[in-house]
């Protein structure tokens, strides 16, 4: 089924078919992420107005909204330009006032003529101790009464939008709404109390009460795991898709690793050593491997898979590692060297950089089984690379690195094992949702010896303390990192930020001490500060955030971050990760500006109160935006994240009973996958 099944062609006709809806307006609606009548049924209101009938607007505690039949009285003209219209009514207990600002008296005197019965709804308020009731939101007369909702849904509203514009367009979508086939598990529907999708919808849109809105309402529910679901389905398409595709048995005789393991100076920890098993297994099985290893800023993920390389290699095979930047490409091919070359295994590392006749040579060795693990950037990827049997591939900073990548990469090795490393630490409910297509194993122990970090905040007007506290650190031969602030979308001041505190600290510490590195050097320059950095000939390095991931410099002991209040939590959880590698202690300051608003005090007091990433909050940590999660409109990771794990299990269940999905829950997952606009998974299916 490549094409969008009939019964869904209303929800995807153009917006302008919808009441009220012009071109105009279908361009506003856009702004809110609206562009076809489906998209509304999933536009939910995020409050509501209590319209219950009362006898009296004395039974509510202003300020709230009341309903009441009324006779109107006098009229009170303004005594002055200034002043409001009002109109007093009286209702079954008291009187009253109706205000009007700037109102025009024609039209008032046709809305509530003295002497007759009316209903109005609107917020009452007290006023010099009589209650008045401004611009009531309805004035109608006694038999259209049933006009008013006696719950009235709020919906976030971008300009130019009103709520009567949504009310009148959501209305119209539900008149479209047609039962669907059930695609949740019967028992886990009935389990849950869940209502059917189309009686879902229409209680979310005609809430009778706050407990209505709550992302605990079983309609609610129901909604989110739907878009869960959606979700899970295509993921465990993809993974299915990669598990199809035959896998080599790589099965290790584990005598390279014992040569590694024998030089190292320390016990791997336990967590290592699970994962490492893990993997072995993976690979051993036949069946293509695609494993997400997670680990926080230093916990070991490079000997995990530097061992996992190793084991392709003892199968006689080839093994590659991929990093986004060259800078960390660079960095991978020092960390691996020395292990490969304790294994006697021929390491090379590839970046855009190699040219002519030099990578010719590297290709030529490559494509003849010469070089056993091949370290680079997206250039081990390019075409015209071919590998004499790559066996594991290990990709570096998932975050990078979507779906499509993962599935190019498994061309290059017929049936290459995949396994990705990242260092932001997710919690179980968002690594479902980000990399719900992959086993995961976590290591969750700090290898022995390391010391905790000290972190602390200071105002900017405390800058000079710091620097003086750099200087006796520098004196006594340690090193430090300091990252200059994001400044807006400019890279040009972001540029003049990073060069006035290189010259700033050069003028106080001394010529030769600090050096620098930002964005828009040539490559070339940026890898010669990065490693007399590293070398231990410059002590300061001045940077913009080109460091955060990586870099690895054992002997800086101080990370200064200037302006933390505009960095993200999981930016600043990884810069801190470049201090506390060897075995002094090691400290990290965040500069701010004061006054600091609500969202930045919290991340920097989550960042002085704990250094383990798994502790820091979801939402928090990932700052949603830039982490390459999925928008989900109704689902609520942080109050709905068991349902994803639910969702996970379901739809590898189903896809396993029904890899063709043909039966009839199949037939109505397909529908369900149209509706969310899954197109990759349908994609998938189509391909099959």
């Amino acid at each position: 089924m490549s094409t969008r099944p009939e019964i869904l062609y209303p929800l995807f006709a153009e917006l302008e078919t919808l009441g009220g809806v012009g071109p105009k307006t279908a361009k506003l609606f856009d702004n809110l992420g609206i562009t076809k009548p489906r998209d509304l049924l999933f536009f939910l209101p995020h409050s509501g107005v209590d319209r219950q009938f009362r006898a009296s607007v004395s039974e509510v505690t202003p300020p709230a909204t009341a309903t009441v039949e009324v006779t109107v009285g006098r009229h009170l003209p303004p005594s002055s330009k200034s002043r409001p219209y009002r109109v007093e009514l009286t209702d079954a207990l008291t009187t009253f006032h109706a205000v009007f600002f700037h109102g025009n008296p024609d039209w008032i005197g046709k809305q509530l003529p003295t002497g007759q019965k009316r209903i109005v709804s609107g917020k009452v308020e007290h006023f010099d101790g009589i209650a008045q009731m401004v611009h009531p939101d309805h004035i109608l007369k006694p038999g259209e009464a049933d006009q008013i909702p006696e719950f009235e849904p709020v919906y976030g509203l971008t300009q130019g939008i009103t709520q009567k514009t949504v009310a009148k367009a959501v209305a119209d979508v539900l008149t479209r709404l047609q039962p669907l086939a059930e695609w949740i598990d019967p028992a886990l529907k009935a389990q849950e109390h869940w209502p059917d999708w189309h009686e879902a919808v229409m209680r979310a849109h005609l809430p009778h009460g706050m407990d209505d809105l709550s992302p605990h309402a079983p309609a609610r529910r129901r909604l989110a795991y739907d878009e869960f679901f959606a979700h899970q389905m295509t993921l465990a398409l993809a993974r299915a898709r990669m598990r199809r595709g035959k896998g080599i048995a790589t099965v290790g005789t584990g005598a390279l690793q014992a040569r590694v393991r024998a030089a190292l100076p320390y016990q791997p920890t336990g967590a290592q050593e699970r994962a490492v098993a893990d993997i072995a297994a993976d690979m051993a099985s036949g069946k293509r491997m695609n494993r997400l290893l997670q680990g926080d800023v230093g916990a070991g993920k490079t000997l995990v898979a530097t061992l996992a390389l190793l084991t392709a290699v003892e199968a006689g095979g080839q093994g590659v590692m991929m990093a986004p930047t060259e800078i960390l490409a660079r960095q991978h091919y020092e960390s691996v060297r020395p292990m490969a070359e304790e294994a006697q295994v021929v390491v090379e590392l590839l970046t855009g950089r190699d040219k002519g006749a030099e990578r010719r040579a590297k290709l030529a060795a490559l494509r003849e089984g010469k070089i056993h693990i091949l370290v680079g950037t997206h250039a081990v990827f390019q075409d015209d690379v071919d590998y004499h049997d790559l066996r594991l591939a290990v990709v570096d900073e998932q975050h990078r690195f979507g779906v499509q990548e993962r599935m190019r990469l498994g061309k290059k090795g017929q049936a290459a094992d995949v396994l990705v490393m990242t260092a932001t630490p997710i919690p179980r409910s968002l690594s479902l949702a980000q990399y719900g297509d992959m086993d995961v194993s976590v290591l969750d122990e700090k290898p022995p010896g390391r010391k905790p970090i000290t972190t602390s905040a200071l105002p900017t007007g405390r800058i000079g303390d710091v620097v003086d506290r750099l200087r006796s650190v520098t004196a006594s031969g340690r090193q430090a990192y300091w990252v200059c602030p994001l400044v807006g979308e400019s890279e040009v001041s972001e540029l003049t930020a990073a060069e006035e505190r290189f010259k700033h600290l050069r003028a106080a510490l001394g010529e030769g001490v600090v050096g620098l590195v930002h964005g828009q050097m040539p490559p070339a320059e940026k890898d010669a500060a990065m490693a007399a950095f590293q070398r231990g000939e410059t002590k300061v390095l001045v940077a913009t955030t080109v460091i955060e991931v990586g870099v690895d410099v054992p002997n800086a002991t101080i990370m200064v971050i200037e302006r933390a209040e505009h960095f993200g939590l999981a930016q600043l959880h990884q810069l801190r990760g470049r201090v506390g590698r060897g075995s002094e202690a090691s400290t990290c300051v965040l500069l701010y500006q004061p006054p600091l608003n609500e969202s930045g005090e919290k991340r920097l007091g989550i960042m002085r109160e704990t250094e383990d990433g798994f502790r820091m909050g979801a939402g928090d940590l990932i700052g949603t935006a830039q982490s390459g999660l999925p928008r989900f409109m109704v689902g609520d990771l942080e109050h709905q994240a068991g349902l994803m794990a639910v969702a996970q299990k379901d739809a590898r269940k189903l896809l396993v009973d029904d890899p063709e999905l043909t039966s009839p829950r199949g037939e109505a997952a397909r529908v369900l996958l149209w509706l969310m606009r899954q197109d990759e998974a349908i994609r998938l299916i189509s391909v099959g």
